[in-house]
């Protein structure tokens, strides 16, 4: 039963927010007469002596006192009596809720310090060969040209997001659960707002941030599910990512070299230089979706308040946590050391057909009904292939003979440098706006470094 039950096992990484949260709350305390300075000093010397160990590898975790909270207590009382008092109006229910809420803010700004170094990876492509032309695609077939650099800004704005999502978690762990006893608080004249400020849950003009109910205070593992699903969209956006890469570094594709750091070969095949680390941002996107549904079904038939059921909820999103800042550093480990074959996306881009619509568009500008222009390009093209020539190589008067709009100037479509031009829209990937997105994310991300 005790290695049945133990959770020191995993939630020891939870000691320094819990020595803070023993602080903050001792400090209280003695604040409200509860106990002395003298108390106070002497616990709070105690609590900095083990802090030290626990940092230097030193502390011994015994299995049999169940919990990190435990732990540190035990040891605590052991070498200050006066220990006895700081378990006053606290119960592990308030601890352990203040811990994991300090951890969420911390857990939270470390993932989004990492998803920013994964968009300056990404910016730092853009600026280096943002201005090359590929194929965007639909349906993984061929559909209108793009710059790398919007393609690039895509993949931006999913990790933008996903950032927003951190830093709404981090919102939502900023409110206090310190005072909500087991259930229902404690008779005696605590100051739950003094802690609040001793621990940094405080709003923008530094004003203390409580819970509101002290039974949804411990029952509550909204914050645990929020976390897990902003890892598992972030784990989405990896895998997609990755499956753009690993595409475009195939033989059939061959628009970009990856790294080798972050490659690696056959043990049968000697010519093979397989995508190992997209390959892995794939598959742990998995593993985060898999975190995400522990939680969501370990508190779906829970009653309120607290039960012991709630101890498996740490694992999830530590793992979570960790494998979603694995995947960011990878990410950006491989998207900077990537190589962009430019004589392979000039010869992808320069296929007429992805001009099609151009040249929909074209007959539009001539007053033609565009569902009618769309049928008008379709035959078009089919008259194309059964020709066996390319989209812009037909003969004007057969191309006329389709629709009498097409004009002795319809071959100007296929420019690819005014097909660019002409996407001015806010969105789009013509010059001036992407001009525009690398202005923008220079300043998001030189905000976000300040």
């Amino acid at each position: 039963m005790l290695r049945f039950s133990e959770s020191v096992s995993f939630d020891a990484r939870l000691a320094r927010f819990d020595i803070a949260g023993s602080k903050a709350h001792l400090a209280m305390l003695a604040h409200v007469g509860l106990i002395s300075r003298a108390e106070r000093d002497a616990i709070h010397g105690g609590l900095e002596d083990i802090l030290k160990e626990i940092e230097a590898g030193t502390f011994a975790w015994r299995t049999q006192l169940e919990d990190v909270h435990m732990n540190i207590e035990q040891a605590l009382t052991a070498r200050v009596p006066a220990a006895a008092r700081l378990h006053t109006a606290r119960s592990r229910n308030d601890q352990v809720a203040t811990d994991m809420r300090l951890w969420f803010k911390h857990a939270t700004a470390d993932l989004e310090a990492r998803v920013r170094g994964a968009q300056r990876a990404l910016l730092s492509l853009a600026e280096r060969d943002g201005e090359v032309l590929i194929p965007g695609y639909t349906h993984l077939q061929r559909a209108q040209p793009v710059v790398l650099a919007h393609h690039l800004f895509a993949w931006m704005e999913m990790l933008d997001r996903d950032a927003a999502r951190l830093a709404e978690v981090r919102a939502q762990a900023n409110w206090c659960p310190l005072g909500s006893g087991a259930i229902a608080g404690t008779t005696l004249p605590i100051d739950r707002e003094f802690t609040a400020r001793a621990l940094g849950f405080v709003d923008s003009r530094g004003r203390a941030q409580v819970t509101q109910n002290s039974m949804d205070t411990v029952a509550d593992r909204d914050l645990f599910i929020g976390f897990a699903a902003a890892c598992a969209t972030a784990g989405v956006h990896f895998s997609r990512i990755a499956e753009d890469l690993i595409l475009w570094s195939s033989v059939e594709f061959g628009f970009v070299d990856l790294p080798d750091a972050f490659c690696t070969g056959s043990s049968l095949m000697p010519q093979k230089k397989n995508p190992d680390s997209c390959e892995l941002l794939r598959g742990k996107s998995a593993r985060l979706q898999g975190n995400l549904h522990t939680l969501l079904t370990l508190a779906k038939g829970l009653p309120l308040t607290y039960n012991r059921d709630l101890q498996e909820d740490k694992p999830p999103v530590f793992d979570s946590h960790d494998q979603t800042a694995i995947c960011l550093d990878v990410l950006a480990g491989t998207l900077a050391g990537m190589t962009v074959k430019r004589d392979r996306c000039a010869a992808a881009v320069a296929d007429p057909g992805l001009l099609a619509t151009d040249l929909a568009d074209y007959l539009v500008i001539r007053g033609v009904p565009f569902r009618e222009a769309h049928h008008a390009v379709g035959a078009v093209v089919k008259l194309a292939e059964r020709s066996g020539v390319a989209l812009n190589a037909l003969e004007t008067a057969a191309v006329q003979q389709v629709h009498p709009k097409f004009g002795d100037d319809w071959r100007g479509v296929f420019d690819l440098r005014r097909a660019m031009q002409l996407r001015r829209g806010t969105g789009m990937p013509g010059p001036v706006q992407v001009r525009r997105q690398l202005a923008r994310w220079r300043r998001v991300l030189r905000a976000a470094k300040a």
